[in-house]
Formats: structure tokens, C-alpha cells, sequence
């Protein structure tokens, strides 16, 4: 996957422009992550911040939405293609300003884009 794709939506992913996912379960592929808090798109780079609750002690996490794999607004649903280790490993995401800083945002998406599902889609 050229590394710009970790930034945008994939084709078929069920994304809808300007859809609000705030809320939003996400799902990875073998249990749920947490919710949708917010998106944003800084320097092009489209992500998620998600809650995890309790599951890594209250902390938010940022997923690019290259990985998303689907999304369900009706259902509430937004399916990634990681693991819940996977996103647990990522980055720490420590304050919202984070999201304003293009050297944390680009070291996020060699992360993700680096894990083994993502390299090899094209």
C-alpha cells in the first residue's frame, strides 16, 4: 500500500463524506477497540481518535483511516483491519495537540502502515 493510502478511506469501505463516526464501536478483527471520540484531517492525513475505556487504562488511541475496513453507521460499526494488539502497540497518544503534529501523525503511519495486512494490500 503506497503510504499516502493509510491516510484515506478505502474504496468499498462504506465511507461517506462528512458522515459523522463520532460513537461509533470500533471493531478490529478479533474484538472491540473502543468508540469513535472524534476525526480530523491534519496535513491530509485523515484519522480517529478513539477511547479505549478501561481496556488500556483509559487512554485514547489514533487510527489512521487507511485501516479501516468498514463502516456501518447504521449499526454503529467501524471495522479496522488490526488487531487489538496491533493498535495497542501503536504510538501512545498522549495529548489532543498531538493531532496538530506532523512528525507524531507520520510516525503513526509508518507504524500502521508498516504491519504485515497493510504492506501487501494495493
Amino acid at each position: 500500500m503506497p503510504m499516502e493510502r493509510i491516510w484515506s478511506y478505502a474504496p468499498g469501505s462504506g465511507h461517506v463524506e462528512g458522515e459523522d463516526l463520532s460513537g461509533c464501536t470500533v471493531v478490529a478483527s478479533d474484538g472491540t477497540i473502543g468508540h469513535v471520540d472524534r476525526q480530523a484531517d491534519h496535513f491530509g492525513m485523515r484519522h480517529l481518535v478513539v477511547d479505549t475505556g478501561v481496556w488500556v487504562f483509559g487512554r485514547s488511541v489514533l487510527v489512521p483511516v487507511g485501516v479501516v475496513t468498514g463502516i456501518d453507521k447504521g449499526a454503529g460499526k467501524v471495522t479496522v483491519s488490526c488487531t487489538r494488539a496491533e493498535v495497542k502497540a501503536a504510538p501512545r497518544f498522549r495529548t489532543d495537540s498531538e493531532t496538530m503534529d506532523q512528525g507524531y501523525l507520520a510516525a503513526v503511519g509508518d507504524y500502521y502502515h508498516g504491519l504485515p495486512g497493510e504492506t501487501s494490500t494495493t
